[in-house]
């Protein structure tokens, strides 16, 4: 590797921009190696000097060090892996493949280091009579059982396995999301015939145009992407089209071919087995739980097992109803098929009450959205939100803004990524490129990413957003403000670094506001007239906002139920993917299973992402956010008073303490499923 000099590489130093964000214009992807290395050296330096330091171990001279340690470390790797998920190319995706084997080695170096541990133990061992703060006391548990769940306590032959497995099981959950990438991107379907385009709204024909220029094609382009397919199922009247785009979402890396996860998969769920299995827990499933609210499989399997029995009812009336609906329409046989599904639903949607998501567009403006979610934020929690263009982006899309508290004090940088690119992965997430943390009395304040998919603009119309991506910029905007309202003293604790099950509260409660007159009212202006969106309107959104929620709810739970099959398992998993799978959901399988398709293989969240033996937490946290909601629909949903004690118990906590007794805090007692259950109509 050629040597280079200190002053030619930003991550050397550090970073002299506005707030110290990214200095993205300088940064090349030459950089990121000779960064890497030089950072992982540095902190192995610093982790020796704690391990080998002669005084009796105290909190400061050993939790507190190790915190502040990896400095250099914490700032590349932020940017780096947040950007092979926004904007990557294939000399990034080499990288990271070399990258994961070095990274795996360090933190096995760190976890498996026996004096640093004995040093930890002791710690721990007398955290209660040391004059701790209760943060410092919850600090000093999560590195004793970080060490503990890494391999801390397991014989030097265990521990050599344990560094084997991580390693591999990095690199297979790596290859898993390249390959989901690779196989979304390599798709298209143009169409250059006006007859393939029967039923598609002209917004949709306009995105399609676009995409198909921008590749330097005639025609019309269709691919994975999420606005792209969504709208093609729900408008194509060309059955036979929705059901070829159906087929290749739904069996994307499972027809062999390079991009094939199948191999993945069984290599994840076994490393995961072995590496549970070492710690001691009967399967992984138990070794993820213990630190979660939920705290093992049985109330896991309580949580969708209830929500099954009262989902199932309305759900099967549900399919039922677009099933008549469908032979009414077509006034001849027919039996609806998964790539059916979207089209009737959403026809029979329009026909009850006369909405559709083409009738809202309009209404959602990009430009006007983001006014609308920033402003929630403003009233509630008197936030300002001031576009910053001296701060450097990765992409030029990207805004940056300063985000100034009530009283017009610095509190964050927030950047938003909206758009679709070969670079990007599907879906919609909230990231961090720095956390929050107090030091030597100085708050150090958080930058945060929102990176979505959303509608683009054509060369006619601005970006106009479907009701369902404005309600995901308001769930990926909750766990923003989570990073950003964050007062914490420890990194470690700070924003977003909360149990699993307890980080979609704070984004799924900001959905709520979405069937809320008085909140529509500030921001849904029609694009070309100026003119609010129609109360009769907003009375249809909420009139129909339980429209297919048993359907809706099931699905989540096949999700959740696919996810516990895996991570429960006690043997090798040696069987057949596809059979696996349809045996774990199909007692929640609404609709018929067409046998070449799979979940499982591109199922990112919990082969991937951070969601193994957790995709649970989603219908948890809806239990959680029903009821939290239910205060502020009591008091008045902009309610400041209310707001505050959201803010202060929740949203500025991170994980300084149990997330129960927080939640208890805000709401005066344990949630129940009956808000949830009667938010969908389930109950009266």
């Amino acid at each position: 590797m050629t040597t280079m000099k200190a002053s030619d590489n930003p991550f050397f130093n550090s970073f002299s921009t506005p707030h110290g964000t990214a200095p993205f214009d300088k940064i090349k992807t030459e950089h990121y190696e000779p960064a890497f290395e030089k950072a992982i050296a540095e902190h192995q330096q610093e982790i020796d000097a704690i391990a080998d330091n002669p005084e009796p171990p105290t909190f400061a001279n050993t939790i507190e060090a190790m915190e502040y340690s990896g400095e250099m470390l914490n700032r590349v790797s932020n940017v780096f892996f947040n950007l092979l998920s926004a904007e990557s190319n294939d000399e990034m995706m080499k990288i990271s493949q070399r990258l994961s084997p070095k990274l795996s080695e360090h933190a096995n170096n760190i976890y498996l280091n026996e004096k640093l541990f004995e040093k930890i133990k002791s710690i721990y061992n007398n955290r209660l009579n040391q004059g701790l703060t209760p943060e410092q006391v919850r600090l000093v548990e999560k590195y004793y059982h970080d060490f503990e769940r890494s391999g801390a306590t397991l014989s030097p032959e265990e521990k050599e396995r344990y560094r084997q497995l991580t390693m591999e099981l990095s690199l297979a959950t790596l290859d898993f999301g390249q390959n989901v990438l690779k196989e979304t991107n390599k798709y298209e379907m143009l169409l250059t015939d006006k007859a393939d385009l029967a039923g598609l709204p002209e917004s949709v024909l306009e995105a399609a145009k676009a995409r198909a220029e921008a590749k330097g094609k005639e025609g019309w382009l269709f691919d994975l992407s999420a606005p792209s397919y969504t709208s093609f199922m729900k408008y194509s009247t060309r059955r036979d089209l929705r059901e070829k785009l159906y087929r290749a979402y739904n069996t994307k890396c499972v027809t062999g071919g390079e991009f094939d996860n199948q191999d993945n998969v069984k290599k994840i769920v076994n490393l995961r087995l072995e590496i549970a299995n070492l710690l001691g827990y009967e399967n992984y499933a138990e070794y993820v739980l213990r630190y979660r609210m939920a705290k093992n499989t049985e109330d896991v399997y309580g949580l969708l097992d209830k929500l099954a029995e009262a989902y199932t009812p309305t759900a099967k009336k549900e399919v039922a109803d677009v099933q008549a609906y469908a032979l009414k329409v077509e006034a001849k046989p027919i039996e609806i098929q998964p790539w059916d599904w979207s089209f009737y639903a959403d026809k029979l949607k329009d026909e009850r009450f006369k909405l559709n998501d083409e009738m809202l567009r309009p209404y959602f403006e990009l430009e006007q959205v983001k006014k609308g979610v920033f402003g929630l934020a403003t009233n509630l929690y008197g936030l300002q939100f001031v576009k910053n263009p001296d701060i450097p982006v990765y992409h030029p899309e990207v805004e940056a803004f300063d985000v100034l508290d009530e009283n017009g004090q610095f509190l964050a940088v927030l950047y938003t990524d909206f758009h679709p690119r070969p670079g990007k992965q599907s879906g919609a997430w909230m990231t961090e490129f720095k956390g929050q943390w107090i030091k030597d009395g100085v708050d150090s304040r958080p930058h945060v990413s929102l990176v979505m998919n959303f509608t683009r603009p054509t060369e006619t119309k601005p970006a106009l957003l479907t009701f369902d991506e404005v309600e995901t910029f308001l769930h990926e905007f909750g766990h923003a403000l989570h990073g950003m309202l964050s007062r914490c003293t420890y990194q470690s604790l700070s924003g977003t670094n909360v149990y699993r099950d307890f980080v979609e509260l704070p984004s799924q409660i900001m959905e709520n506001w979405l069937t809320e007159k008085e909140y529509l009212d500030q921001f849904a202006f029609h694009y070309q007239t100026g003119e609010k969106i129609p109360a009769e309107l907003i009375q249809r959104i909420i009139d129909a906002s339980n429209y297919i929620a048993g359907y809706l709810c099931l699905r989540q739970l096949s999700f959740g139920y696919l996810d516990m099959a895996y991570h429960t398992l006690m043997q090798p998993f040696s069987s057949d993917i596809r059979e696996f799978e349809r045996n774990a959901i199909q007692h929640v399988q609404l609709l018929p299973v067409i046998p070449e398709t799979c979940i499982s293989t591109s199922f990112g969240h919990i082969f991937s992402g951070g969601y193994a033996a957790g995709y649970y937490s989603y219908k948890w946290a809806e239990v959680l956010d029903a009821d939290a909601f239910s205060v502020f629909k009591e008091n008045g949903i902009f309610d400041k008073k209310t707001a505050q004690s959201f803010r202060k118990n929740i949203l500025e906590k991170g994980n300084t303490e149990d997330p129960m007794m927080l939640y208890i805090r805000f709401r005066g007692q344990e949630p129940t499923i009956d808000a949830l259950l009667k938010r969908n109509g389930i109950i009266n």
